[in-house]
């Protein structure tokens, strides 16, 4: 039969299917298997306490799609969450289904309501093969309505409707995520702040540039070098048409070992950048891998490789590996992984071949391939450095990629404090064991220590990484970045490790804030009071808006506390023993300034 969606409009696939209709507590779901003849087996579990419910359905029809759809009154609902964007609008069920593989995005989303309950949280159990997904408020009806469809045999869909504060339920969506495979420990490496190349010189670098930025960004308190696009080519537009190739330009690189020695001689590590999927028009190895490509990409003048080949995973494999192998450096800027979910013609199968495909392919879909890639560089890398640093990008996050990295970042966001916020902290919610990176902090040589203590708060919850021209700073820029720096090394467990709670995702997150055992964190973005739960030692605020009245509640009255109050660059505004006898208190901390209160 050719069933009719809940909203009356046709199924997603169009094809002929055979449903089955699920009671599962508080929702009737419905379970097909698109292009079977027979009702897929259904099992629901409540593994996860109550209102969590563990949905897995499996097919023995071959070449099926097996899809899971439900719906719940849209009655409350403040936003939409999910982790590819900063946008929490509301969908309308009619929108373009987005696809989540392991090149791209990650299976969840949450349906947030008042007080950021979470009206329904959801998760797929899929590390690699694409998975489809449909949500959106249904116009005629005032419901809202999901969908999930994957290739068969199996689909097993985690839902939360525990109306927990939503930032609880993804993060435990990721944790279940994290009992499906195995996963490695992060290196402390990896959550150390960062200066890149990227901003501060995009492709116009040499050793002797990158040096002198590199002995200026040690004292400061940055432990890790990354250095971006342009130490592989002379030229200095940004075309990736000399990309693919992987050696050093031998004009602004001509000792390029010992450039990586001069630099981890002064105690930091060396990340070197690369475009994983690329080989551009203009290098020696478009031609040798002819006919192993995906598509052509004209305004980037590269083509796309394809990693179901077996030669290119053994060129990409040789070539990213030499810079740990003969260059000695400390791990690798992996970038553009996304670009492998290139979209398919039309009419092409989903996750299957794009514009072309290469004769050779060992599988079947371009994530297979791009796991054999990273799987195979992962085990080179390792066996020459096993504590190997590996940077991957937003929005490629999802879980199958955790054991192919140690950190991932933000996705580009020049000069943007809020973007970067909210970013960093939806990474936070779905990155598993990964350190958070922010995108580079960058900012006018002009900009006031203020804003750039403003810049560095907007981060404050994940690793900072830094890219100006450090030789162009003031002393009192230069001293609000090392003290914000500071702080950040200082509470490094709380801040990067603590339970992050950033509250109201449909107001790009005013306030954000963190836990770890008795020590609370809270970055105060817009005019708003704070609220410390519960008992606390240590308790920071941030400060990056300009209100400078802090008002904080209590469950109870503190009683005396340390209070200290600091401005921008660390210097002291207020030092005092302070009796609290009430369960409110209100502090003056100056824009970009910090308030640390222990009991």
């Amino acid at each position: 039969m050719t069933a009719l969606s809940w909203d009356g409009s046709a199924p997603p696939s169009g094809r002929t299917e055979t449903t089955r209709t699920v009671d599962a507590g508080p929702l009737a779901l419905r379970v097909t298997a698109v292009g079977g003849d027979t009702a897929p087996a259904v099992t629901v579990t409540a593994p996860g306490g109550p209102g969590v419910l563990l949905v897995e359905a499996a097919t023995d029809a071959p070449g099926a799609r097996l899809r899971i759809e439900w719906q719940l009154p849209c009655t409350g609902a403040t936003g939409y969450w999910t982790p590819h964007a900063n946008t929490r609008w509301l969908p309308p069920s009619w929108a373009t289904p987005r696809e989540a593989s392991l090149p791209k995005g990650a299976p969840v989303g949450s349906l947030v309501g008042p007080g950021d309950a979470a009206l329904c949280t959801f998760a797929v159990g899929e590390l690699v093969r694409p998975v489809t997904i449909g949500e959106g408020a249904v116009e005629e009806t005032g419901r809202y309505s999901w969908w999930v469809e994957q290739d068969g045999p199996r689909l097993a869909l985690r839902l939360d409707l525990s109306g927990r504060h939503f930032a609880d339920t993804v993060r435990e969506s990721a944790a279940w995520w994290a009992t499906l495979a195995p996963v490695r420990p992060v290196p402390d490496a990896a959550f150390e702040p960062v200066f890149c190349t990227w901003y501060a010189l995009h492709l116009a670098m040499t050793s002797a540039d990158v040096e002198r930025l590199a002995e200026l960004a040690a004292p400061l308190g940055f432990r890790t070098l990354i250095v971006d696009d342009g130490w592989q080519t002379d030229e200095r537009t940004r075309s990736y048409a000399t990309t693919g190739d992987w050696r050093p330009a031998p004009r602004d690189f001509p000792d390029f070992a010992g450039h990586v020695r001069r630099i981890r001689a002064l105690g930091l590590t060396y990340l070197l950048w690369y475009a994983l999927p690329f080989v551009g028009d203009r290098s020696a190895a478009a031609q040798r891998l002819a006919g192993h490509t995906l598509a052509h990409l004209p305004p980037l003048e590269t083509f796309l490789l394809d990693p179901r080949s077996p030669t290119v995973r053994a060129h990409q494999v040789e070539r990213l590996a030499a810079a740990v192998e003969r260059h000695g450096v400390d791990g690798l800027k992996i970038d553009f992984i996304d670009a492998f979910a290139h979209r398919p013609a039309p009419g092409t199968a989903p996750g299957a071949a794009l514009d072309t495909a290469t004769p050779e392919a060992d599988c079947v879909t371009v994530a297979e391939g791009v796991q054999r890639l990273l799987a195979a560089l992962d085990a080179r890398l390792r066996a020459a450095r096993p504590d190997v640093l590996v940077e991957h990008r937003q929005d490629y996050q999802g879980p199958g990629l955790w054991p192919y990295a140690t950190m991932v970042r933000a996705t580009d966001c020049p000069h943007g404090a809020v973007e970067n916020r909210v970013r960093t902290a939806d990474l936070r919610l779905t990155a598993g064991p990964l350190a958070v990176h922010a995108d580079p902090l960058t900012w006018h040589p002009q900009e006031s220590p203020e804003q750039i203590a403003v810049l560095l708060q907007s981060v404050l919850f994940a690793t900072a990484q830094v890219s100006v021209d450090l030789t162009a700073q003031s002393a009192g820029q230069l001293t609000a970045l090392a003290f914000w720096l500071s702080v950040m090394k200082e509470h490094r467990t709380l801040l990067q490790r603590g339970e992050l709670r950033p509250h109201r995702p449909e107001l790009a997150y005013p306030v954000i804030e963190a836990r770890n055992g008795a020590e609370l964190a809270f970055g105060r973005y817009a005019p708003l009071p704070l609220r410390a739960r519960g008992e606390w030692e240590l308790l920071l605020v941030a400060n990056a808006d300009q209100d400078t009245l802090v008002r904080i509640g209590f469950d109870r009255a503190p009683g005396t506390v340390d209070l200290l109050v600091q401005d921008c660059r660390g210097g002291t505004v207020a030092r005092a023993q302070t009796p609290v006898g009430g369960t409110e208190l209100s502090v003056r901390v100056p824009t970009g300034g910090l308030l640390t209160l222990r009991r």
